[in-house]
């Protein structure tokens, strides 16, 4: 048995996505059954990349969208705007309202040795137009690019800290340095597992006793110029006319993924720091689990995202099995990662039936109402089920009442109940997969 030392709860929450910035948002939209997906304003307007996406338009870099800051922390975030992307300035909004909402914004009511982050992000990109005014001072008069003007010409017009604002380990690093966070700190980048496996991870840090506090989360986009190129031409994008209809995980009609962009983030601390304080608990983490199957193993195909999931789901059952989880199906549900692709909708769903068979609880998606963030995504979903079980109040499937025949699911509906726990998976297109398992009840 884990002691209070050891038992992990999460006490903040923060979000960034295209259902909002704050929490009430976020959760009255998912009731309201609001779709996040519309028109796109963030692409040049002669793309043909994508028309529609879940674009985060309550973000728009201002310092304001930071959430509550003293003074101090204002200035600091918004002199080192200059070197950080879109991806990084959600991450670090998400991190800073987590902080806010756990209590813990003031460095006052937390021991900065004991307080580190676990942050996880998307492989980010640099935008072309860092190289513009460099490429364009090596042109001749004749329109072409002298590669030997480059060294001495182009390379010093290029501002020399624009790596900083694309780099994987900023978000977290940035956190770490305007809240003077000493502990452990960590950037995990494995696409849409990325959430997943940073709240393991920084969960295992409580445990070995290396923090007592521990953010943790992701950022991502799939909406930079190059990225949605890069998503439009590599995956089955969804055709359908209508936005709201766009994203249905599962849906017997479903026509593709849908390109978004968002970050979440949570506050996790040892049980017994948490009740030192008297904070509020959102839910205890019983634990993690994480799988890498490589789609061809011994010249054999293998469905690698079915064998992923199946592998996170038994490992995060064992996990909550030994914590004593009731789990009966009626008691929990599951967040799956649901993208609404053609092909791995149908992977993971039979993932889940391999491992609980006709004993599955009902399953949902927030990706139904704002498409998929990337690495973002999970930590966004986590958030909303942790607001779920707060509630006891569970938004339904998008679409639940057309399921397709190649999906055996138990879809989530408006009458159904979120339990008292839920397991959150997600996975990458390459077969990496990660999930945690959350309880509400916490007990002394």
């Amino acid at each position: 048995m884990l002691n209070d030392h050891q038992r992990v709860v999460i006490t903040g929450l923060g979000v960034v996505c295209p259902l909002g910035r704050d929490l009430d948002s976020l959760w009255n939209n998912l009731l309201a059954g609001k779709c996040g997906i519309a028109e796109l304003s963030c692409l040049p307007a002669d793309s043909n990349t994508v028309r529609f996406g879940g674009e985060a338009k309550c973000f728009t870099g201002d310092i304001g969208d930071f959430g509550p800051l003293e003074k101090s922390l204002q200035r600091a975030i918004k002199k080192n705007q200059k070197v950080m992307c879109r991806e990084i300035e959600m991450g670090v909004a998400a991190c800073q309202m987590a902080l806010h909402h756990s209590g813990l914004a003031d460095p006052a009511t937390r021991n900065p040795e004991r307080t580190g982050i676990v942050y996880g992000s998307d492989y980010i990109l640099t935008r072309p137009e860092e190289y513009a005014d460099g490429v364009k001072a090596c042109f001749d008069d004749h329109g072409q690019f002298l590669m030997p003007l480059w060294p001495g010409t182009g390379r010093p017009q290029v501002n020399p800290l624009w790596l900083l604002k694309y780099l994987p380990n900023m978000p977290a690093s940035h956190v770490a340095i305007y809240n003077d966070l000493r502990g452990p700190s960590n950037s995990v980048t494995i696409r849409e597992a990325s959430s997943a496996a940073s709240i393991t991870e920084a969960v295992a840090t409580i445990r070995r006793g290396a923090a007592d506090v521990m953010l943790a989360g992701a950022t991502g986009s799939r909406l930079e110029p190059l990225r949605a190129l890069h998503f439009a031409t590599s995956e089955k994008n969804a055709n359908d006319a209508d936005p709201a209809r766009m994203s249905r995980p599962f849906g017997k009609h479903r026509s593709g993924t849908v390109l978004g962009e968002g970050a979440g983030a949570l506050v996790l601390e040892s049980l017994s720091n948490a009740k030192a304080r008297g904070a509020k608990i959102w839910g205890e983490v019983v634990g993690g689990a994480g799988s890498a199957v490589c789609g061809e193993l011994h010249s054999k195909k293998v469905d690698n995202i079915r064998v992923a999931t199946a592998n996170v789901l038994r490992g995060l059952l064992k996990k909550a099995g030994e914590a004593g989880v009731d789990l009966a199906p009626d008691q929990w549900h599951i967040h799956a990662c649901g993208k609404s692709e053609l092909e791995h909708d149908r992977s993971e769903a039979l993932g889940i039936q391999d491992v609980l068979a006709g004993q599955s609880p009902v399953v949902t998606s927030a990706k139904g109402y704002f498409g998929n963030l990337g690495a973002g995504s999970a930590a966004i979903e986590i958030v909303a089920s942790c607001l779920a079980l707060a509630n006891n109040v569970l938004f339904p499937l998008v679409d639940a009442d057309s399921i397709g025949m190649d999906c055996p699911i138990r879809p989530a509906k408006s009458s159904d109940s979120p339990g008292k726990a839920f397991a959150s998976l997600s996975y990458s297109g390459q077969g990496q997969a990660a999930g945690v398992f959350v309880r509400s009840v916490v007990s002394a």
